[in-house]
């Protein structure tokens, strides 16, 4: 069952929205929105603007890391493997320890259920 979508959240993804292609557009505003997508349950969506938010900068650990998440969300757990393993480095090459080291566990947990 989707969750369910209120007003103020409706409201806030039309804000976010509406930011887009703006002088504010960048892989934050991708990422919060791609966040708020998802909390509707919205993961087609999400995964595209955490994609955006990739364009943007390959190297942003969290839209990785939310990408992955979405994505298994959406029940494609190989491209959340996949997206995690990218997360992992682009993490490690920005220096972003806590990041690497959570999408390991996530990692680590998808292969466990997978075996």
């Amino acid at each position: 069952m989707p969750p369910r979508i209120d007003a103020a959240l409706t409201a806030r993804i039309a804000a976010l929205r509406a930011q887009r292609d703006g002088p504010r557009d960048g892989a934050l505003l991708r990422c919060m929105l791609g966040q708020t997508l998802s909390i509707a349950g919205e993961h087609a969506a999400a995964i595209d603007e955490f994609e955006h938010a990739l364009v943007f900068d390959a190297r942003y650990s969290a839209a990785w890391k939310f990408l992955g998440r979405a994505l298994l969300d959406a029940g494609r757990r190989d491209a959340a493997a996949n997206a995690w393993r990218q997360g992992i480095v682009a993490a490690e090459m920005r220096g972003d320890v806590q990041a690497a080291k959570e999408m390991r566990v996530f990692l680590k947990r998808i292969e466990r259920s997978a075996g």
